[in-house]
């Protein structure tokens, strides 16, 4: 059947505009995206059988362009499209970022830095730069590569602080493995960052682990900084 055939009340668009974003189902909202089914399937179907294949909405939207586009019905058009959709949202969390106190918005960080890092296949290490007032200077990807095979050195992390005139970072890395506890290079590292930073009077507030699928650990809420 049809999505117009439905009850109007249970139509996508009409849920989304009557209830609010947040009362539709992860396939629901990936069904107004994609707009329309395929030969015997509706776009909420189609929807659901992307998320299936998948494994969740997370993977499907990480996807190598190559593999979403061999999906029946996709295409590196709609591959294109969902990456911009992807693109948008990290762009309003930055801005966010950017015009208010990080501290007084922690989701928010938590949200970009899940939807920046949080689904690479590698492994990457992301300094916040931000002013007297925490709001955010820059965001900056230094390092790529495991914590134990690409070091990390203080003096570089230090001259980009000093460099964009901040007054404190947070730090941040993903785990590709999804595994979110911190090593103890990850708390080596965090205090050596710390020392160094402190040095020239620069504040780390945080250091976050991130995984693709829970939120990220924060190293300060853990007592670790």
């Amino acid at each position: 059947m049809a999505i117009t055939d439905w009850p109007q009340d249970e139509r996508p668009r009409e849920k989304l505009l009557d209830k609010g974003p947040d009362a539709l189902s992860d396939a629901e909202l990936l069904a107004l995206f994609l707009r329309v089914g395929v030969r015997g399937k509706s776009a909420v179907d189609l929807a659901r059988d992307l998320i299936g294949r998948f494994g969740s909405l997370t993977r499907l939207c990480s996807a190598p362009a190559a593999e979403f586009a061999a999906v029946p019905g996709m295409g590196l058009a709609k591959y294109a499209q969902l990456q911009a959709v992807m693109e948008l949202a990290r762009r309003a969390l930055c801005e966010q970022m950017a015009s208010r106190d990080v501290l007084d918005s922690p989701s928010v960080v938590r949200d970009w830095l899940r939807l920046r890092i949080g689904t690479l296949p590698h492994e990457v290490f992301t300094i916040l730069l931000l002013d007297a007032r925490h709001r955010l200077i820059d965001a900056v990807e230094l390092f790529r590569g495991t914590l134990t095979q690409t070091s990390v050195y203080p003096r570089e992390v230090v001259k980009l602080a000093l460099a964009r005139n901040a007054a404190a970072v947070i730090l941040a890395h993903n785990h590709p493995s999804g595994a979110a506890e911190p090593s103890h290079a990850d708390e080596l590292l965090t205090r050596s960052l710390k020392h160094a930073l402190e040095l020239v009077d620069v504040r780390v507030l945080d250091h976050f682990v991130v995984t693709a699928h829970a939120a990220p650990l924060s190293f300060a809420e853990r007592g670790l900084l």
